[in-house]
């Protein structure tokens, strides 16, 4: 992604974030009674998504485990009852001038139901490291363990949940390609970010009547202590589902999302909102005051070990009482 500066804020954007001290931490605070009434997510099945993906290697565009990470993300939706797994394949043109393939995968649960919503995530990884601290992992891809792999975890165990109890709405699971191709740290040019969601979006696979009310956007959302502030850009777009996800949240005794706004981040949201499904953006801000992310973001050590199951829990307990609270009308 590129970086944003709005008001006195900074935030970059992409992702990473956590410490591996916590990988089997309870969540921060019992669900409430109500929550009984669906399922329980999983964060054993999350990590067990994210690992899976890890071990695919870098899931680069144009690589051979970028390709079998995306056959395993179509064959696990159609697995957990998908109604429609649509793919779509396209070529994207990077900052640089080269032709890359693309394939945004489009999974849709109850697609009967009058109301929907969109949950979003991207599954590439960076191809470089460029804010590693060593020069020579600058050359490296990332692992994109909370970058990438983290949003499609925690898409994938909600979608086993709608499988196993159908919601009173209809859900939509978007999974981006080719999010991370944007220019080293240190080139001048902020294009080239987000460019599998621009492309799915200028051939937006909705008409009016079935378009999503709005959009949940999963970005670095499993590191060990992870903060979620109100990202700028999701307050101005879609502060009804902004409202609605930081309630969820705060019912389900889920402290780590905080009603501050700590910057504006440019990621897949920007694009699902101009196609006119509001959509806002759940991002880790490790410094609330600076709006930086995790020291580990755009380098090699964004693995596993800064994965927190107690960190996938709450993102995914909030994000099942934001689905199967919602009205069908």
């Amino acid at each position: 992604m590129t970086h944003s500066i709005i008001g006195i804020t900074l935030i970059l954007l992409a992702c990473s974030g956590g410490n591996s001290a916590s990988h089997n931490a309870a969540p921060s605070a019992p669900v409430v009674a109500d929550s009984a009434t669906w399922g329980r997510f999983d964060a054993d099945s999350a990590y067990a998504h994210i690992a899976r993906q890890l071990d695919f290697g870098p899931r680069v565009p144009g690589t051979d485990a970028h390709t079998r990470c995306a056959d395993y993300l179509t064959s696990a939706f159609a697995a957990y009852g998908a109604d429609t797994v649509v793919t779509q394949r396209t070529d994207v043109t990077t900052y640089d001038g080269r032709t890359l393939p693309a394939r945004n995968i489009l999974a849709r649960f109850n697609t009967s139901a009058p109301r929907r919503i969109l949950i979003a995530a991207h599954y590439d990884t960076r191809p470089w490291a460029d804010e590693d601290p060593d020069p020579a992992n600058r050359d490296k891809p990332i692992p994109g363990a909370n970058d990438g792999a983290s949003g499609v975890g925690v898409a994938l165990e909600l979608a086993r949940q709608l499988g196993l109890q159908s919601a009173s709405i209809g859900v939509d699971f978007l999974m981006v390609d080719a999010e991370d191709m944007g220019p080293r740290a240190d080139e001048d040019t902020s294009d080239g970010w987000c460019l599998g969601s621009a492309a799915w979006a200028s051939a937006l696979p909705y008409q009016p009547v079935d378009r999503p009310a709005y959009g949940i956007l999963l970005d670095m959302v499993g590191g060990d202590g992870a903060i979620f502030t109100r990202e700028y850009f999701s307050e101005r777009q879609a502060p009804g589902a902004v409202a609605k996800v930081w309630d969820a949240a705060d019912r389900e005794g889920v402290s780590r999302f905080v009603n501050s706004v700590a910057g504006a981040v440019t990621d897949d949201h920007i694009n699902i909102s101009r196609a006119g499904i509001p959509c806002i953006d759940i991002i880790e801000c490790a410094n609330p005051d600076t709006g930086s992310f995790p020291p580990y973001w755009h380098t090699i050590a964004d693995d596993l070990s800064h994965i927190s199951k107690a960190t996938l829990s709450d993102v995914g307990r909030t994000l099942m009482r934001v689905i199967y609270t919602e009205k069908p009308e």
